[in-house]
C-alpha cells in the first residue's frame, strides 16, 4: 500500500494519474511535471501501451506491479494490465486514501465521437467515474511521439485546476481533446458533446513468411455534420474540446414506449 504524507495531503490535491499509452509515454510524463505544481501525484499506469482496449479488465492472469524509475527518479507503478485494471487495482489496494481527482493521458490521438467507446484513456477515467472520484481524460489530437506536447500538458493542468474547484455529477467524467497544433492557432475552448463520426472498418490481408494469412485491421474516419458543437469537429477547426460524458446507459425513450406493454 502507497502511503503518503499525511500533513501534505490535507494542504494539496492528491491526483491518481494513468492513461492507455503506458507509463513510458512522453505524454504521462509531460502531464505529471505540471500536476507536481498543485498536488500530490501518484502515477499508475500499464507496462506497456493499452490502445483501444476499451473498459477491458483482466481476470485470467495475475497482474503485476514494478516501480518505474524515470530521468533517475522514482515516477511510478507499472501494471501489467489495462488501463481501467490500474485504476481499479490503485483504488482497491494500492493507495492509502481516495484521490481528490484521476487524471489519465495525455493519450497521443484524439479520442472523440465513436471512438470514446474504445479508447482506454477515457476508459480509465470512466473506472474513476464509476468510483465516485471526479475523473478527466486528456488527449492531443496527434500520434506523432515527437510532437511538442508542452503546450497541451499547460492545458491539461489548468482544467485540471478549474474542476478540482467544481462539484463534479457523480456519473460524469470530462474528457479533453487539444488540437495538435501551435498554442497560438488555437483559438479557444468549446464545450462539447460526443460527436457522431463514426469509422468504415476493414481488415487488410497479409501473409507472413510461412505463407500463412493474417489481417491487419484499418478503416477511414467519417464525419456525420459539421457542427461545432460536436467534439471532433470543433479539434478539427483548432478548439480545445471539453466534454461532460455521462454513462447512463438506459435508453429513456424505449424504455417508456415498452413500459406501456407491462
Amino acid at each position: 500500500m502507497i502511503s503518503q504524507d499525511n500533513q501534505s495531503l490535507e494542504k494539496r490535491p492528491y491526483i491518481l494519474v494513468s492513461n492507455d499509452d503506458g507509463i513510458n509515454s512522453p505524454g504521462i510524463y509531460a502531464i505529471v511535471q505540471k500536476l507536481k505544481q498543485i498536488g500530490e501525484v501518484i502515477v499508475i499506469a500499464p507496462e506497456h501501451e493499452q490502445s483501444a482496449v476499451g473498459h477491458s479488465l483482466t481476470i485470467s492472469r495475475p497482474l503485476r506491479v514494478t516501480k518505474v524509475h524515470r530521468n533517475g527518479e522514482m515516477f511510478g507503478y507499472a501494471v501489467s494490465g489495462s488501463p481501467s485494471d490500474c485504476v481499479k487495482l490503485a483504488l482497491c489496494t494500492y493507495l492509502e486514501r481516495k484521490p481528490d481527482i484521476i487524471v489519465s493521458g495525455i493519450n497521443h490521438g484524439q479520442n472523440t465521437a465513436i471512438n470514446v467507446l474504445y479508447s482506454g484513456t477515457v476508459s480509465a477515467a470512466t473506472e474513476g467515474m464509476l468510483f465516485g472520484i471526479k475523473s478527466i481524460a486528456f488527449s492531443v489530437c496527434s500520434h506523432d511521439r515527437e510532437f511538442d506536447i508542452d503546450y497541451a500538458s499547460d492545458v491539461a493542468l489548468e482544467i485540471t485546476k478549474k474542476a478540482l474547484e467544481y462539484d463534479f455529477p457523480k456519473d460524469t467524467l470530462l474528457n479533453v481533446n487539444i488540437p495538435a497544433t501551435d498554442k497560438l492557432q488555437i483559438k479557444g475552448t468549446k464545450i462539447t458533446k460526443v460527436g457522431n463520426g463514426y469509422w468504415k472498418d476493414f481488415y487488410i490481408k497479409r501473409q507472413d513468411p510461412f505463407n500463412r494469412d493474417y489481417y491487419w485491421f484499418s478503416g477511414e474516419y467519417f464525419e456525420s455534420d459539421d457542427s461545432l458543437e460536436n467534439d471532433d469537429i470543433a479539434v478539427k477547426n483548432g478548439y480545445i474540446s471539453v466534454t461532460p460524458v455521462k454513462y447512463t446507459l438506459t435508453s429513456q425513450e424505449v424504455f417508456e414506449h415498452f413500459k406501456n406493454f407491462e
